[in-house]
């Protein structure tokens, strides 16, 4: 698969923005997914909730006007907004265990067409535990994820049954990747969008599951960015 013809990160990071709903609370996860923030809507309110204990945090500050007492989850500085609270991590905790947030945004290694994840690794190169993502995905009421379609190996990440740890269990809804918007249900993957350059036959060869269409398949329409 040639590079040209699969979305960039920023790009799939818009298109997973475009789903977050007006006045919902979301939390992103570390790397990749705390990029979807960058491209939230202006016309809707979303309040961003961090597992270390803020909630309503705004953009990052530009470079050299970082307040390092002010971080995220990830470690990386933020800025802000006006009725935005600081909260013990326990208490953070607590709204994610407690099913307070409407959308947990993570990454993977794998995505299994029953809605398991596996996004966590102790080899060489990752983050070496699993931190917060197995309560999110859990608590969240709705559990989407950002990645790249297939590994940098060229195997799928979209698969029959994750072979690495999992995170959760039935716990994925929908998967935003660098070729199209794939929905889980029933067990199945149903293509929702792919790229208008990418016949059907190659989305499914780079599929480790069938793809199943259900109703009408959109071109997934992304700017340049």
């Amino acid at each position: 698969m040639m590079d040209d013809i699969k979305l960039s990160s920023a790009q799939i990071a818009w298109r997973a923005a475009q789903d977050m709903e007006d006045g919902a609370y979301v939390n992103l996860g570390i790397g990749f997914p705390e990029m979807v923030a960058r491209f939230k809507p202006e016309d809707r309110e979303v309040v961003f909730h961090t597992e270390n204990g803020v909630l309503g945090f705004g953009k990052a500050p530009p470079e050299g006007e970082e307040d390092w007492d002010l971080i995220n989850a990830g470690k990386k500085a933020i800025t802000l907004k006006p009725g935005s609270a600081f909260f013990h991590h326990a208490d953070s905790f607590a709204m994610v265990r407690g099913g307070h947030l409407d959308l947990a945004v993570l990454g993977a290694y794998q995505v299994a067409q029953t809605g398991d994840l596996a996004n966590w690794s102790t080899g060489k190169g990752g983050v070496p535990a699993v931190g917060g993502a197995m309560d999110l995905v859990h608590g969240a009421k709705r559990v989407a994820v950002v990645t790249d379609h297939v590994a940098k190996n060229g195997s799928p990440k979209l698969v029959d049954k994750c072979t690495m740890p999992l995170t959760g269990v039935g716990c994925v809804t929908r998967i935003y990747t660098s070729l199209a918007v794939v929905d889980i249900s029933d067990g199945h993957f149903i293509l929702r969008e792919k790229l208008a350059s990418l016949s059907f036959d190659d989305l499914q060869a780079m599929t480790g599951a069938p793809l199943i269409i259900d109703g009408d398949v959109s071109d997934l329409a992304v700017p340049v960015l």
